[in-house]
């Protein structure tokens, strides 16, 4: 999916958020009322989500029970993977198929930071990270990156700008960690090579590129010689990229994580790094199940609307049974039963969402289900 920088840089300001949210209560008539619009029949459509397994995506799988009238099938594997070889056992239980894709993300309202979510059902109430799958994968990353923020050191060197790299980060053989493009840090010789200017017991003096020169070159004009700073922010996505030993299998225990390692730079420079990485997860989950959702056998003559997204989990205050989440639509897939398939991209998709009626005459009371469930004549079971 990831060719370049440039299509990474692209594919992830392309995932907007302003103007594009939506809270469950209002996202979810609206979904059921577009797909009633496509020709899906009231009564015949069973919606299917992949979302994590955390409790408090609970409330989005509440509101699409609701609205649908049947508790939707399971088609999610940990950290929000769409389960491709659940597509035929789905098809056999419903008619009208909708599945709902989400990544989701921890929301702090007090501080308007993204990543961490307040358990309530825990003795101190206290925050910790969500998704907690995104990241357990993403601080390895990250602390690879803070090594190299503080192991680079800027200085002046022969009256130019000098980067004094550590040993370790200009070791090629290592099988993992954070590996540097020298050629957007430092100045090749005439013939190509990067030679040191300097070799510490340590590290490795250069000069620095010519394109990093006019990125720092206030920075530069105010070092002194035998002054020295991290390169810390500066440390820029497109001058480093990480290896990591994973297994490469579909769907297997590194999926997720494979998904990620390719566009990593960006996920562990950017203010919110696990908001980026569970729009990314989305973004790459999308556009490897919806070929599969294309081309499955077991969805002939069914009406199929795969759509993803990314779900915002509002940290709740003490007291509030279930978290305000919100869902930010990416992009979606109409499968007729014909075999005739269309993508929906970002801006389209949340106009057609946005032209729904928030009313749903179809919708159950869930009290009443429950009441009249529990108040039903019993069956005898017998063996």
């Amino acid at each position: 999916m990831f060719t370049s920088a440039a299509n990474v840089e692209e594919l992830v300001s392309n995932f907007r958020l302003d103007g594009t949210t939506f809270r469950y209560s209002s996202f979810v008539p609206r979904l059921y009322n577009l797909v009633k619009s496509l020709g899906f029949k009231p009564g015949k459509i069973l919606p299917s989500r992949a979302f994590c397994s955390d409790e408090n995506q609970g409330y989005p799988i509440i509101v699409l029970t609701k609205h649908f009238g049947t508790f939707p099938f399971n088609h999610g594997r940990g950290g929000a993977v769409v389960a491709t070889d659940r597509h035929a056992p789905y098809a056999e239980h419903g008619e009208g198929l909708v599945i709902i894709q989400a990544s989701h993300v921890g929301f702090q309202p007090g501080n308007n930071s993204f990543g961490t979510y307040n358990r309530l059902h825990a003795n101190d109430n206290h925050n910790s990270a969500c998704c907690g799958k995104l990241s357990a994968i993403t601080n390895w990353y990250l602390r690879q990156y803070r090594y190299a923020q503080s192991d680079i050191l800027l200085e002046r060197c022969k009256g130019e700008l000098c980067l004094r790299i550590d040993n370790g980060l200009l070791r090629s053989g290592r099988k993992e960690g954070l590996f540097l493009r020298l050629k957007c840090l430092v100045k090749p010789d005439a013939e190509g090579k990067f030679v040191p200017v300097h070799t510490h017991s340590t590290a490795k003096s250069f000069f620095a590129s010519e394109t990093l020169k006019e990125q720092l070159s206030e920075l530069a004009e105010k070092l002194q010689d035998g002054e020295h700073v991290t390169i810390g922010k500066h440390l820029r996505p497109e001058m480093f990229y990480f290896r990591r030993n994973l297994d490469e299998t579909i769907e297997g225990p590194n999926h997720q994580e494979y998904n990620l390692v390719y566009p990593m730079p960006w996920i562990v420079t950017s203010p919110w790094p696990l908001l980026t990485a569970a729009q990314i997860n989305t973004q790459v989950e999308f556009d490897r199940t919806l070929r599969t959702v294309a081309h499955a056998p077991s969805f002939r003559n069914k009406c199929v609307f795969y759509i993803s997204g990314l779900n915002i989990d509002i940290s709740p205050e003490p007291g509030d049974p279930f978290p305000t989440t919100k869902f930010v639509p990416w992009a979606a897939l109409i499968r007729d039963r014909k075999g005739g398939k269309r993508v929906i991209d970002q801006p389209e998709l949340v106009a057609l969402l946005r032209e729904q009626s928030t009313e749903n005459p179809d919708q159950i009371d869930l009290d009443e289900a429950i009441k009249d469930m529990a108040e039903a004549e019993s069956v005898a079971i017998e063996t």
